[in-house]
């Protein structure tokens, strides 16, 4: 098991140096497309709509990166991925960038030769059950069947915590979300575990949702965010600063209603330099002095994301919480634009 995990890892950050090393900006661009690996499906995150057309929190992301290097939001290749597959692909080059509610983790980071560009999501596992179960605390799960995707942190997290609390479990492996969704109501499993934001959007799709809860107990700390390849910084820069600028148009108040009437109308030099009016921020990045702009007007600044397709306005029903701007007592900052 240990041999075949590492000449995993390995295989993977193998391909990840030779992908790096041509330049990913070059290739977007004389492609015409980015090719942006996101999950099979999840609603609120990721998921084509009624009219196969590809629509949630990570898409839009990535349609930001696509307005900012190609002035077109839809110029994107949609990948879906597994929690298996996510890192190939990103690291043989089959995918520019990879936006799938995944873990910021050191091993990732680190031996699998990823670049983590933020954090757009703060999150942590939870446990999903049927309220007929009766249980109300994930410590009650003494002996039960829990489905788990593969080749996430999850795996990892979930028997971390049977241990600590001296409980066993009998795990039920599933590939997607869509296959841990359907175990699940089946009844081949008594509990769901992932990512509560994911536990969340899955219930909202369900015919009677009031007939699940989500337990108490959040077990790790889940920084998820979209990820590059390690070796190709300037293209790291831009994504990372896309993200960043998505960030920073909430706090700055700048929304895809207001964007050109601040454009054209503003005192406040962090703005003018965020929109291309003034300095050359886009030049140091290796694009124009829009880049900016065009991302916030894709789908709108962060704030405006989160509440189109996971907020409390939505099925998703998903607080702010942790993430909210720092200045409302959560955890998002984005770095001075100067």
């Amino acid at each position: 098991m240990k041999k075949t995990v590492i000449f995993g890892a390995l295989t993977v950050a193998g391909l990840a140096a030779g992908a790096a090393g041509a330049a990913t900006l070059d290739d977007v661009k004389a492609r015409g497309k980015l090719n942006c690996g996101v999950t099979t499906g999840l609603a609120g995150f990721a998921a084509p709509n009624a009219n196969g057309e590809w629509e949630g929190f990570d898409v839009a992301v990535c349609r930001a990166v696509a307005a900012a290097v190609l002035n077109d939001k839809n110029a994107v290749e949609f990948v879906p991925t597994t929690g298996k597959t996510r890192f190939t692909a990103l690291a043989s080059g089959e995918i520019d960038f990879l936006a799938r509610n995944t873990t910021w983790t050191f091993s990732r980071d680190t031996d699998l030769k990823f670049d983590f560009i933020g954090v757009n999501y703060y999150d942590g596992q939870g446990f999903m059950v049927p309220k007929a179960l009766g249980v109300s605390s994930a410590k009650d799960l003494d002996g039960a069947t829990v489905c788990i995707q593969t080749g996430t942190t999850t795996e990892l997290n979930l028997a971390d915590f049977f241990r600590k609390n001296n409980i066993s479990y009998e795990p039920v492996p599933v590939e997607t979300n869509a296959e841990g969704q359907q175990q699940y109501l089946a009844g081949a499993c008594d509990t769901y575990t992932t990512d509560a934001s994911g536990l969340a959007a899955t219930r909202a799709t369900f015919e009677n949702p009031d007939e699940h809860v989500l337990l108490p107990e959040i077990i790790s700390k889940e920084p998820l965010g979209p990820l590059v390849r390690h070796g190709d910084n300037d293209w790291g820069d831009i994504t990372r600063w896309v993200l960043n600028a998505l960030i920073a148009a909430e706090e700055l108040g700048i929304t895809s209603a207001n964007i050109e009437e601040m454009a054209g109308n503003t005192n406040n030099p962090e703005v003018a330099r965020l929109l291309g009016t003034e300095g050359t921020l886009g030049e140091m990045i290796g694009l124009d002095a829009e880049w900016a702009k065009r991302a916030i007007m894709a789908e709108g600044n962060y704030g405006e994301i989160f509440a189109k397709n996971i907020g409390e306005e939505t099925p998703i029903g998903l607080a702010r919480g942790l993430n909210a701007q720092w200045t409302d007592g959560g955890l998002l900052y984005a770095p001075p634009f100067r």
